[in-house]
């Protein structure tokens, strides 16, 4: 019986999923996380999993793994030297930008330095035109000078962007081969391959973001790939990109930026998991952790994508899971602004010495020590157990914030949590109301370790009356990871009308695309079954500065038919366009930016448990509490261990469902029921909807 495994590396803790589909078991596991060498922690984590779940390495099949080392290189700037190539005239444009100024009413704010610095940005004779024609070719003189800079300037990496290589990446290839002659240990990034599209700084701030990353990532990956091979040896290494599907580590190694925001990632495609499980198609997840929060909106089993992001300030132009951030986690710091309100985050206590109550010296009151002073939290502490709580370090933390303000610490601590709560439904505004979506027809899904404790309160303020708790709340990145497509998105930036001419340059352009994703697939032995094409455009009116995803086609494969004729073309952006701005024209013209094409292969095979037959039983309480659901006064919860109940029971609040990775609070009026999958359905009482 073969097991496949998804690991998520946090910045406290490593999480390990396990799942064997034929035997019909999962297992779940966490361990401290190793900053300083993440590879530790999994093959530490994976043996310690087998061992106490008695799996034989060699039955490991597949293990998956979404990586936090290229976003933390990128926020603590610990990757490598890197040279910048590029075409005469244009060395400062990584340091121009857009001229936009980071912060809209902060004139001292300033965007991060580049990591690139100037002497290191070298300039080659070359020119592409605007339709790929060769206006002007380096000389073998000219090149070879600029390898003795790139040598010179001793790079670890060197990023290579010439203007319009997007339409033409011959001289960006010819470069590439005189470095590679001449200094075969230096990483190459180039822009045409990274991410050939228009927008010539986003290309080249993306190319530079990939070099700088990539001798960090390359050691990273041997060290894992080579631990993973001794432990498990039949097992395959697949890696999480950052639009939420698997690479192989050969291409982790080329296009370590893919892996910029792979953990969120992962956690989107998990909860699209679970909601396909418990049949909600139109989800809002909160996945809420030490930290902050990612909030993201799923349609139809189907997470959204964002094209354009920002990673630790630096801009990025590559398919990614949209996810906003908040910084509202269980480690958020309460404190007092200069205008005298409380606030509560972004700064966080971290994972050490963490809030108060863990005990390590923490003098900060924080979200955590909130829900143990009201009862939410028990102080048998977290990991069933394994990490005990003081509530009497949290009492002393929130008295002086409650003495300066004239209330008891638990109302305090109630406020403060109203606060967190705030931000965080501030932020699903802006996924949601903003973007033409209501709230109310969405199911809210509460996930990462803290996000149950806090989501009835978010649900409420949305209107939002159903809510989905994952069987493993606090492993669902860990999960989406067990659950992801092998995938690769390729893309063809070239501008034409949308008309029959321009019907006619798509339906070639897919088959372009469509060739090279077929190539893909058999590089990567993809499954034959489950393989999958979809083509999306990018489109918008002429004269507009931005385009729309629009989506054409999809299906295993894909041909000349399936473009659709240009008065379906018209009509689906034309929708896409009332979603995003409320409005459309009918009669103005419309024009093509690029080409997409995304090429998945499942490798998870889904099953739908049986519904429950006959009465389960009621849940046997372990024990009852004091719990603050309001501000002002306790009531008695019962507490449940979620481990010991069975589908198809359910509990009517107050009351507090526990287990390793979470806590659930269940309010007053409030009911939980267990899905054969193990989820919790929680369906908030008229108490609540008031």
């Amino acid at each position: 019986m073969g097991w496949t495994i998804g690991v998520d590396v946090g910045g406290t803790f490593t999480d390990f999923y396990a799942a064997n589909d034929e035997a019909g078991i999962y297992h779940v596991h966490k361990t401290s996380s190793t900053p300083a060498n993440p590879a530790d922690a999994i093959l530490n984590g994976l043996r310690a999993l087998c061992e106490k779940y008695d799996i034989e390495m060699d039955q490991i099949e597949r293990l998956s793994h979404g990586t936090t080392v290229g976003t933390n290189a990128l926020i603590q700037r610990t990757g490598s030297r890197v040279a910048l190539v590029t075409t005469k005239g244009f060395r400062d444009l990584l340091e121009i930008g857009r001229q936009t100024r980071p912060h809209m009413y902060d004139l001292q704010k300033d965007h991060p330095a580049p990591l690139v610095e100037r002497e290191h940005r070298i300039e080659l004779n070359e020119r592409i035109g605007a339709q790929g024609e060769i206006v002007r070719a380096p000389s073998d003189k000219d090149i070879a000078t600029a390898v003795d800079e790139v040598i010179a300037a001793g790079a670890a990496a060197c990023a290579i962007g010439f203007l319009f290589s997007f339409r033409n990446g011959i001289h960006e290839q010819k470069f590439a081969a005189a470095l590679r002659a001449r200094a075969p240990d230096i990483a190459i990034s180039i822009s045409s391959e990274v991410q050939p599209e228009f927008r010539e700084y986003e290309r080249l701030s993306t190319t530079v973001l990939n070099a700088y990353l990539q001798p960090v990532m390359w050691k990273y990956m041997q060290t894992l790939e080579q631990g993973v091979g001794e432990l498990a040896p039949e097992s395959s290494l697949g890696i999480n990109q950052s639009s939420g599907g698997l690479m192989s580590v050969e291409r982790s190694r080329e296009y370590p930026v893919r892996t910029a925001l792979s953990g969120p990632a992962a956690g989107a495609v998990g909860a699209a998991h679970a909601a396909r499980q418990t049949g909600r198609r139109n989800i809002i997840t909160l996945d809420m952790g030490g930290t902050s929060a990612d909030v993201a909106l799923i349609r139809d089993y189907k997470v959204d994508l964002a094209f354009d992001r920002d990673v630790a300030g630096f801009p990025i132009r590559m398919p990614c899971v949209d996810v906003e951030t908040v910084g509202a986690g269980g480690g958020s710091v309460a404190w007092f602004d200069r205008d005298g309100l409380l606030k509560a985050g972004p700064k966080s206590a971290g994972a050490y010495p963490g809030p108060a109550c863990y005990g390590n010296g923490g003098d900060q009151p924080t979200t955590t020590d909130a829900n143990l002073l009201l009862g939410r939290l028990s102080s048998r502490g977290l990991l069933d157990g394994d990490m005990g709580l003081d509530p009497e370090l949290s009492r002393a933390v929130y008295k002086p914030i409650a003495d300066r303000l004239g209330f008891l610490p638990e109302r305090t601590a109630h406020g403060v949590l109203g606060i967190v709560v705030a931000n965080m439904v501030r932020t699903i505004r802006t996924i949601s109301v903003e973007r033409g979506h209501d709230p109310r027809d969405f199911v809210l899904m509460p996930f990462g370790g803290a996000g149950p404790l806090h989501a009835r309160d978010v649900a409420v303020s949305l209107g939002i009356n159903e809510m989905v708790v994952p069987a493993a709340p606090g492993i669902v990145c860990a999960q989406g990871l067990l659950v992801s497509d092998l995938k690769e998105d390729i893309v063809s930036s070239r501008r034409f009308g949308l008309d029959d001419e321009g019907i006619k340059v798509l339906a070639l352009t897919l088959e372009e695309l469509h060739e090279r994703a077929l190539s893909w697939f058999e590089t990567e032995k993809a499954p034959l079954d489950g393989r999958r094409v979809e083509l999306v455009v990018d489109a918008r009116y002429v004269g507009q500065n931005f385009e729309l995803a629009v989506p054409v086609a999809s299906g295993q494969t894909l041909g000349w038919a399936d473009v659709p004729n240009t008065a379906e073309m018209h009509a689906a952006f034309c929708r896409a366009h009332e979603v995003a701005y409320g409005h459309a024209s009918e009669s103005d013209p419309i024009e093509i930016v690029n080409v997409r094409l995304s090429a998945s292969a499942r490798l998870h095979q889904f099953e739908d448990k049986p519904d429950v037959v006959g009465d389960p039983g009621k849940p046997t309480p372990r024990d009852r509490r004091q719990v603050y659901f309001a501000a002002d006064r306790s009531v008695e919860a019962l507490i449940y261990d979620r481990a010991e109940m069975c589908p198809g029971q359910s509990i009517k609040g107050p009351a507090i469902i526990e287990q390793m990775d979470t806590t659930t609070p269940v309010y007053p009026g409030d009911i939980a029921e267990m899905t054969p999958d193990g989820h919790l359905i929680i369906t908030i009482g008229e108490e609540g909807k008031s």
